[in-house]
Formats: structure tokens, sequence, C-alpha cells
């Protein structure tokens, strides 16, 4: 089973808000739909769902064309980050809405909603209504209702969005055992880089309507294409600052190293570098040795975590590392940068090294 996006694109009042897509979606594993608020994630999502028309390519899902298929005819389950259940009808009656409409039989759909109830820990919730239960309990209430469905595609469209943090992270350990095995095509939109790393499977980063990288999501993490894909893929934001590349040399200011490893082979001239937090340490190590010294402007501690705002020359850059460091605000800090974790960018944003 797969879902086949080819050329697709959606247009609004003559702006194209998906520009050209072609995409293929399987079972298996997570598909992530990764990028910031106004991205184009939603809107994906839409036409994939049948919400929206598309302006032009078609979208084959387990090799027919459903283009124009509306989407009650699709054989698609979506779950919305607001908690979309029916007030006047009990929890039981809205994990077994789809199934009442597709006409099957009381005793498999009883089986069905049940199954989904034990897998979500809904069972004794079964005859409560809507307004009875948390926000954590509506939400397992939609994702019963879409596993119940069986559908061919499902799709998550940041679904723990508006829920608690202790929520969040119970239900996002559960999502790929939940969807394991179903034969569905999972898609799932989120803001959140950290939630596309524990979610696994395949990521397709979005930028401004188009998909900039589709890949392994661990592979996109360690090898962004681009400017874009190493920024969206990082929290906090990864540190860039313009380089020159002068004979074996990088220079940066007057901050120097080493060009090693795929950048020694770079043509002489000037470069983006990006460089995750983790890699700028508050202290000289074997691997983190080139000193940089900069202004302390806001600091952070967060469970084992330190991290540092400094500025560097007019660049706002961060320093996160494992334990506590005396950092004070408004005071000089040399942290030290381990190069062989730098990304180098050419003037277009592509990836040069």
């Amino acid at each position: 089973m797969a879902l086949e996006l080819i050329d697709i694109t959606k247009s609004v009042a003559g702006v194209q808000h998906i520009k050209p897509t072609t995409l293929t979606l399987e079972t298996g594993h997570f598909n992530v739909l990764l990028g910031p608020t106004g991205s184009g994630k939603t809107s994906l999502i839409k036409l994939m769902a049948g919400l929206d028309p598309l302006a032009s390519g078609r979208i084959v899902m387990d090799g027919e064309d459903v283009s124009a298929l509306n989407t009650q005819k699709r054989q698609i389950s979506l779950v919305h980050q607001f908690f979309v259940n029916y007030p006047h009808m009990s929890v039981y009656d809205n994990i077994a809405s789809p199934l009442k409409v597709a006409g099957l039989a009381k005793s498999e759909i009883q089986g069905r909603v049940e199954k989904a109830a034990d897998l979500l820990k809904l069972r004794p919730m079964l005859h409560r209504k809507p307004h009875e239960l948390s926000g954590g309990q509506q939400q397992r209430t939609a994702l019963a209702r879409a596993i119940a469905k069986d559908s061919k595609a499902v799709f998550l469209d940041e679904p723990l969005a508006n829920l608690d943090y202790k929520l969040r992270e119970e239900l996002r350990e559960q999502l790929p055992e939940l969807f394991a095995g179903r034969g569905a095509v999972v898609v799932y939109a989120t803001s959140e880089p950290e939630e596309a790393l524990l979610l696994g499977g395949y990521t397709a980063l979005m930028q401004d309507g188009r998909v900039t990288q589709f890949g392994r999501t661990a592979h996109i993490y360690r090898d962004p294409g681009s400017l874009p894909a190493a920024q969206v893929f990082s929290d906090p934001p990864i540190n860039i600052a313009p380089v020159d590349k002068q004979g074996g040399q990088m220079r940066m200011g007057d901050i120097s190293w080493q060009a090693d490893g795929d950048a020694a082979g770079l043509a002489d001239g000037r470069y983006t570098v990006a460089i995750r937090p983790n890699y700028i340490l508050p202290v000289q190590t074997e691997q983190a040795f080139v000193p940089l010294t900069g202004r302390v402007q806001v600091t952070e501690l967060s469970g084992s975590e330190s991290s540092a705002h400094f500025d560097l020359r007019g660049n706002s850059w961060v320093s996160l590392s494992h334990g506590v460091h005396p950092y004070r605000v408004g005071e000089d800090h040399t942290f030290f940068m381990d190069p062989s974790h730098c990304f180098y960018f050419g003037a277009d944003g592509t990836r040069a090294a």
C-alpha cells in the first residue's frame, strides 16, 4: 500500500499554497511532515484527505487514482489537534460513528470499538460523554475512532499540540505501537523536530509550501541537504555565520580552523557555516577546541542540560551542554566549537560540504 502524490499543487486566489510536490508515502512506518507554522503541512494533508481540491497533479492510493474522489470515498481517517468528537454521543458511539455510516454489522462494530478502546485504555469510559472526559481522553477517543475505522490512510495533524506535556509524552510513545501492523499509510504533521526524531520513520521537511527534503528521519538530521533543512531540524536553533574558505583554512573573522573532510575540497570563497548547539561546549575537549568568546545574553537550565545564548560578532549563537554551568548574563564567556560537526552551505543555501 502506498500513497503517491504526483506533481500536485494547491492554489488560492491565484497564489500557490502548495508548490509542485511529488512524494511516495508507504506503510510500515510513520511519514512525518515537519515544518514551522505556515509551512504548508495542514494544506498538504487537506489535499491528501480530499478536503481541498487540487489545482493540478494526481493522488494515487493503493494503485487507484483518487484525485476526484471525495473524502468519504477515500477510506481515510483524520485526527486534528483539536478534540473533534460529537458532544451528544457517548465515547462508544463516537468511536463507532464511521463504522455505522459504512453499514457494518452490529457485532463487527462492537468488536472493533472494544478493541480500539482497549488499545487506548478507554473501555471504562465508553458510556461517558466527551464533556465528562479530560483533554487526553478526548484525543484518545479521536485516535480510537481512526483505528477502529481501519482506513487505508490515517492523517494526524499535530494531534498532541493541545495536550499537556505529560500526556504528549505518553501518547507520543504509544502512537507507533498503536498503528504498527495495521497496513495503513500514517502521515503525522508536527512543528517539533524532537517529535519527528522520536517517531522515526521518514520525514518530509516543509517550507513555504514546498517539500525541501524527504528521507529517513535520522538520515536527514545527520545529513541536511540545505540550510533550511538544517534550520527546521534544530531546536534550539542551529548556529549560523558567514565564513571564508582560504586555502586549507576556514575563517570567521579572526577565528579560524582547519578545513577537513569534504570541506577541504571546497573552492576558496564565501560560505555559510552551520553547527548545532550541542557541539558548542562551555569547556574545551579533544573534539571541541576552537575558542569562541561572546557575551552571554540568556541562560536556561532544563533538566540536566544548560544552554547559553551569546553574541558572537553580531550573530546570536547557542551552546547546549550537559550539567549546570556558572554563566553570568552580560559577561563574556569562552565556548569551544567542534569543527568536525560543521555543515557548509553555498550562496543559494544548498549543501556544499
